[in-house]
């Protein structure tokens, strides 16, 4: 109920979006973490109480000016009460809820919410504490868990999108079903980028085990134990992700001709393998079910004495396969393709994956794209980036 109330009203939802630690508890807002100073020019923390007028599950004008602080009386900064505040002293609520005051300071007008009500007092509040040590804040962002009823795949609620404000532009990523096909260096980091946006559904495909040389080219640190106990790349990469969402879904195979079928209804592909013969049937199945995708290549070499070589990222889309046909190998023969040395360093395989996960977020408007560039590669050697193969040309 708390959190359902937070969210369905603007004004509450402003001040968790702004950082303050809001709860709803018995018909009472919360605002914890106020930041204070006390008589012995300490600071400590309070919790600002306001009742709460509410219909239903709909937040009404705050009905009184008044709010309540369970805590120390705040003092300035050498430690004088604040008088502007001072109104009443403890009070039992019932239910086991004390406060220890109450304060009246009514602007001119009043509140219009709830918001500028409680931002008001929380600002006279940590105003001292703030001119002692400066980072002091009642913005605390404190993690809380996404409502039931809440549309989301997220089992805690994305505060980076409401902070940054861009929660219409995210909501196009709010796709049914991806896959990521190969969950090696790039096709993890490609998961840990994709798993942080909306999508509902993230399909894993691979068939091999996570190792020793994954741990050193993926995201995060397996332990030793982890590792001994062998677990299938999707199976340890949905435990690691499971954490934060749901939705995660393994697919412990590699997919081939006879079940590439698998990609049915896909709304978008990363395909992350290096065999370039492997490619090909699965390339073929999804050009012939108009899916887009994005497909990562990485070639590198040792000549003299130091690694070089090209990062590449293709896009494919239904308006133009061809692009991928002139850049990506799909011979018969593994080892025929520019890309399939086998070195992988852990920043290159997250280079390639962010260059993939922005061609994909371009091409559903999350980012704007004035090149609409099909193809890119990016030469370590001169960090240059050639692009190719514009996605609105004939």
């Amino acid at each position: 109920m708390s959190s359902t109330v937070v969210s369905r009203n603007s004004d509450l939802k402003r001040l968790r979006d702004e950082g303050y630690d809001v709860s709803v508890k018995r018909g009472y807002l919360f605002v914890k973490d106020v930041p204070l100073v006390n008589e012995q020019r300490e600071i400590g923390r309070g919790t600002l109480v306001s009742t709460l007028a509410l219909s239903g599950e709909t937040v009404e004008r705050p009905e009184t000016h008044v709010v309540m602080l369970i805590g120390e009386y705040p003092c300035a900064e050498d430690g004088t009460p604040i008088a502007q505040l001072k109104h009443d002293g403890a009070k039992d609520l019932g239910g086991g809820l004390k406060v220890d005051f109450s304060f009246s300071n009514k602007p001119a007008g009043g509140f219009a919410d709830y918001h500028a009500k409680m931002t008001h007092y929380a600002s006279i509040i940590e105003g001292p504490a703030q001119a002692i040590a400066p980072h002091m804040t009642a913005k605390t962002f404190p993690p809380f868990a996404a409502d039931q009823d809440e549309d989301t795949p997220f089992r805690y609620t994305d505060t980076a999108t409401s902070r940054a404000n861009i929660g219409a532009i995210n909501e196009r990523l709010k796709l049914a079903r991806v896959a990521i096909v190969g969950e090696g260096g790039t096709g993890s980091y490609v998961l840990d980028f994709v798993a942080k946006t909306p999508v509902r559904e993230i399909h894993l495909f691979d068939d091999d085990h996570f190792s020793s040389h994954n741990a050193f080219r993926s995201p995060g640190a397996a332990s030793l134990t982890e590792l001994q106990a062998r677990p299938s790349k999707v199976a340890y990469l949905t435990e690691i992700y499971d954490k934060m969402r749901t939705g995660i879904v393994a697919h412990e195979t590699a997919l081939t001709a006879d079940n590439v079928g698998a990609l049915e209804g896909m709304d978008f592909v990363f395909l992350c393998i290096d065999e370039s013969a492997a490619k090909a049937p699965i390339v073929e199945a999804l050009e012939r079910m108009e899916i887009s995708f994005v497909d990562v290549g990485m070639g590198l070499d040792t000549g003299g004495g130091a690694l070089g070589g090209i990062v590449r990222t293709t896009v494919s889309t239904p308006v133009r396969r061809e692009v991928l046909h002139e850049n990506v190998s799909l011979g018969d023969a593994a080892g025929e393709g520019e890309y399939d040395t086998n070195i992988q360093i852990a920043e290159l395989n997250a280079l390639n994956a962010a260059l993939a996960v922005v061609k994909w977020k371009k091409h559903y408007g999350f980012y704007r794209d004035y090149s609409a560039t099909m193809n890119s590669s990016f030469t370590i050697d001169t960090e240059a980036l050639a692009r190719e193969g514009r996605s609105d040309e004939a």
